[in-house]
């Protein structure tokens, strides 16, 4: 009987360790946009730092991810045990954030190319006290990830909301610790690819290995600048894709709508299979620019009016 019980036991744990495999998996995959968006602006977030404080700001801000996320699970799991009903309505806030964020740093950077053209560039402010700025750094990085946080969190639990307590938590615990590792790990390679190009750049030899690391090294000090314009592009148009794909998954009419298009589509000989699995993807990111753009239009208004 005691054998029994035990085999029960070990098969019930390892249902569950598969439950929470799969959903972590799924979860990975839906957030892979707010990823994108929270590895850019975090790397963002450490320029201007001197080299050598660079890892040791990553590394603050990380263990705020992760104090982040002590905060945000628990939460999340109240509202799942006792509101689940709210679970939809903070995914498609959560959503329409993203779109509202996502418009206004293209409506932002559209601003400042506009105006640099009629104004003359201001010189940098002299930075005089350097504790200070990296303090208010790290501040600013942890605020980011927070919100960026919640947005991986919602988007978890929504995957995961018909499951156990004990699945759900798992999941979410398993997401926020994976994503908080990957992101500031993939960060502190990116702010520290330009010093390792550097490094390599200047070897001195003339073997083919030796000069190999050179070219490698100027490779890496060309490909910095452009890899974190890239991830900003990237990340920007993907809050687009998320938060629209939320918003649309919310709305069940519209959402049932955009997958019908994808299979006709689908159908299409020879680029079928392409056109079905973006054309949805292309949807919800034009459905997710526009709701961007009313957000960005009712929150100006309401500043206007305050003002």
């Amino acid at each position: 009987m005691a054998g029994a019980s035990l085999l029960t036991l070990l098969d019930d744990i390892a249902t569950i360790l598969d439950d929470v495999a799969v959903m972590s998996k799924v979860a990975a995959k839906k957030t892979a946009g707010v990823l994108g968006d929270d590895l850019a602006l975090n790397a963002q977030q450490v320029t201007g730092v001197s080299a050598d404080r660079e890892l040791p700001v990553v590394w603050a801000v990380a263990l705020g991810s992760f104090r982040n996320k002590l905060i945000l699970i628990p939460a999340a799991m109240v509202i799942s045990a006792f509101a689940p009903w709210a679970i939809t309505p903070l995914l498609m806030f959560g959503g329409l954030f993203l779109c509202f964020e996502g418009f206004e740093k293209l409506y932002h950077s559209y601003s400042h190319r506009k105006e640099k053209g009629h104004q003359e560039e201001k010189p940098t402010p002299e930075i005089t006290d350097l504790a200070k700025y990296e303090a208010e750094k790290v501040k600013g990085a942890i605020r980011t990830d927070f919100v960026l946080s919640a947005e991986i969190i919602a988007i978890t639990l929504g995957i995961v909301a018909e499951k156990t307590l004990t699945t759900q938590f798992f999941t979410l615990a398993i997401v926020g610790v994976v994503m908080t590792f990957g992101v500031y790990g993939l960060v502190a390679g990116i702010v520290k690819m330009d010093d390792a190009g550097l490094y390599l750049s200047k070897r001195q030899g003339d073997s083919a290995y030796t000069r190999f690391n050179r070219q490698f090294g100027f490779m890496l000090l060309s490909a910095a600048p452009l890899l974190m314009k890239g991830l900003t592009i990237v990340g920007t148009a993907a809050m687009f894709m998320v938060g629209g794909g939320i918003l649309t998954h919310g709305l069940p009419m519209l959402g049932d709508k955009i997958h019908h298009l994808g299979e006709v589509t689908a159908e299409v000989a020879v680029v079928g299979p392409l056109l079905g699995l973006i054309t949805p993807t292309l949807v919800n990111a034009v459905f997710g620019i526009v709701a961007g753009a009313v957000a960005v239009m009712i929150i100006s208004a309401i500043q206007k009016l305050r003002a």
